[in-house]
């Protein structure tokens, strides 16, 4: 009993501190929001406004996802691994980077606008509420075609060979097999980027153009940093909490498992829907995914890189302070990630401990902590280590969920084995769970990074000016219209972050003894 008490500790401290960064940050807005009376026309309109957002930001991604995961699952292409791959890190990318690369592509001087002029063409503007839309079918996209082609890999391929033998066309497999798939799957990918497009901020801050596109996380970074009005940014903090929980407690309930009972792992012996319509559909639908995924990418790059010269000096001194930032929000945590995944498999009280940041965005916990700040020190004294606070927790639900099946599979190959030889405690951890877990906590640590790169959240609220990361000197050289400046920075700050990612899950994989 006491050798179990005692390993429970790192948990149980772990979840400890968890529940005190995010539930103290909520409590003290719950205090401050003295109920809803405080909010607006305005703050309503900005509610109504963030549920429109996020339903047709949802809904276009997941609506385009269909065609592009089922052009995939059918078609074997040089390339298509690395395709996939870049598919797969949908939140390595800051969303700073994605905003200015759509500005190039479909800004006011963006090549889309040059090419309607040089026709005579009235020209298009991504501000306002569809610009929002936009910014976010582009970040999402990739993560709805990725959920959607996992579905359609693990439709058994007997029950396509079974339709095959039985003379179904491309059209019959798609009614019987493939929409019985898209039943189960498409309310879990929809609600994923409903929730995740709730707590939009840099792209509602930058696209919106104005108050009829401003998001509840706008709203609360206009109470606080132009009407110096900490009750109504409280107020509205609990409305985004409420709806967080709201889409929260939906996604658990609507997400379905398929249903259609194990396959033996077959490959299928012949491509799905052959005839040359098809394929040509296909093409068409891979081309226009593959074109408006990367070339806003291409185009940044090719007007950014030659700014990096003659970037300021306090731009490198943010990137500076966000490459330090990034890696101590990785190592927090991992610190933190760790322990609970370990705790998970035998204690009911530790993934929900981990999952608990869910329920708050960074604007939100940085509410908090600014509110209990308040009375005791100046809050802009504190912007860099409330950043790297939220960051870490914001990142740990994600570092869990990569760590948890891994701790899963350790505990169930190697329990016995290191019960039989008397591994216990530092020396388990040193020579048996972490060596295991390598790989996966560098690529977490890795996804910890990227996203504390790319994150302009408690930074917008806390900084003076002073202290800044790479993501607001972007935000702040775009809103002085020094968009060659802005363009290098945001060159380096997609630099930064890829690489940062890179390292961690090199790192990973070298450690790893398999």
């Amino acid at each position: 009993m006491a050798r179990e008490f005692r390993q429970m500790i790192p948990a149980a401290s772990a979840a400890v501190l968890v529940a005190a960064l995010v539930l103290a940050p909520l409590g003290a807005v719950m205090i401050r929001a003295g109920g809803l009376s405080a909010l607006s026309a305005a703050d309503l309109a900005a509610l109504r406004f963030t549920l429109w957002q996020a339903a047709l930001s949802a809904l276009f991604s997941c609506l385009l996802a269909i065609p592009l995961a089922r052009a995939l699952h059918r078609r074997r292409f040089p390339g298509r691994g690395l395709f996939i791959a870049a598919l797969g890190a949908p939140f390595l990318l800051p969303t700073l980077v994605a905003v200015m690369g759509l500005l190039a592509i479909f800004g006011r001087r963006g090549l889309l606008n040059g090419a309607l002029d040089a026709l005579n063409l009235p020209g298009v503007s991504i501000y306002g509420p569809w610009g929002v839309v936009l910014g976010h079918l582009f970040l999402n996209l990739p993560l709805a075609t990725r959920m959607l082609l996992q579905g359609w890999q693990a439709i058994p391929a007997e029950r396509v060979r079974l339709a095959l033998s039985l003379g179904l066309g491309p059209a019959d497999i798609a009614r019987h097999l493939e929409a019985r798939m898209l039943r189960a799957v498409l309310p879990g990918a929809f609600l994923a980027i409903f929730l995740v497009c709730l707590s939009s901020f840099a792209v509602a801050l930058t696209l919106g153009g104005g108050p009829r596109a401003s998001t509840l996380e706008v709203a609360i970074y206009q109470a606080f940093r132009f009407d110096a009005d900490p009750g109504r940014a409280a107020a509205l903090a609990v409305l985004q909490v409420a709806l967080a929980l709201a889409a929260l407690g939906i996604a658990a309930r609507l997400t379905l498992p398929p249903g259609f009972g194990a396959g033996l792992d077959r490959v299928l012996p012949v491509p799905l829907a052959p005839g040359l319509p098809h394929r040509i559909g296909d093409a068409l639908i891979l081309s226009a995914a593959a074109a408006f995924l990367l070339s806003p990418l291409a185009a940044i790059a090719l007007r950014g890189l030659p700014a990096l010269a003659d970037l300021p000096a306090q731009v490198w001194q943010a990137a500076f302070t966000s490459v330090w930032l990034a890696l101590g929000a990785a190592a927090l945590t991992m610190v933190l990630a760790l322990p609970l995944a370990l705790a998970a498999p035998r204690h009911i009280w530790a993934e929900p401990a981990a999952m608990l940041p869910m329920a708050a965005s960074s604007l939100v916990l940085g509410t908090g902590l600014f509110l209990i700040a308040q009375p005791f020190v100046a809050p802009t004294a504190l912007a860099l280590p409330v950043t790297l606070l939220t960051n870490a927790a914001l990142s740990l639900p994600f570092a869990l969920r990569l760590l948890l099946p891994e701790v899963r599979a350790l505990q169930a190959d190697y329990d016995r084995l290191a019960e039989s030889l008397n591994l216990r405690g530092l020396a388990r951890l040193r020579f048996l769970t972490l060596p295991r877990l390598a790989r996966p906590t560098g690529f977490a640590a890795g996804i910890a990074a990227a996203f504390s790169m790319g994150d302009l959240g408690a930074i917008a609220l806390f900084s003076d000016g002073r202290s800044q990361t790479l993501p607001l000197a972007v935000y702040q050289l775009m809103g002085s219209y020094r968009m060659d400046q802005a363009a290098g920075a945001a060159c380096l700050l997609m630099a930064l972050t890829f690489a940062l990612y890179a390292a961690c899950d090199r790192i990973g994989a070298h450690a790893d003894p398999r």
